[in-house]
């Protein structure tokens, strides 16, 4: 890995850090955990005080590997998804971890297809 990329993913995961020591997922209100890769997003939504994944979704995923999943488009798909699987568990508040991401172009577009299918946060 190349100098560049070693430091710009260091400073990520020492953002996530940073955000991680404020944010907290609970039963009532979990934590929507975002990953974004060059080619993949994936969302999770987790209950920090159990330790358990309730409702996860990717464009890695058999229903979704058909389209590209390094685009918004499949950022918006996999936030609708998230949020319909969420609202099946139960859930219709979440607190929202962007992982040290900016909140620009496939996060946002995420986000904004998770509220539209209901999921406040």
């Amino acid at each position: 890995m190349a100098d560049t990329a070693k430091k710009r993913r260091q400073d990520r995961i020492r953002r996530h850090h940073r955000i991680r020591k404020s944010l907290q997922g609970t039963p009532e209100r979990p934590r929507l955990a975002v990953f974004r890769s060059n080619r993949h997003i994936s969302a999770q939504v987790i209950d920090d005080l159990n330790g358990v994944t309730i409702a996860a979704a990717s464009t890695n995923e058999a229903l979704l590997v058909s389209a590209s999943g390094g685009n918004v488009e499949a950022a918006g798909t996999v936030g609708k998804l998230i949020a319909q699987r969420a609202k099946e568990a139960g859930i219709g508040t979440v607190v929202f971890d962007r992982a040290g991401f900016r909140y620009h172009g496939r996060v946002a577009a995420l986000a904004a297809a998770a509220r539209e299918e209901g999921l406040q946060f």
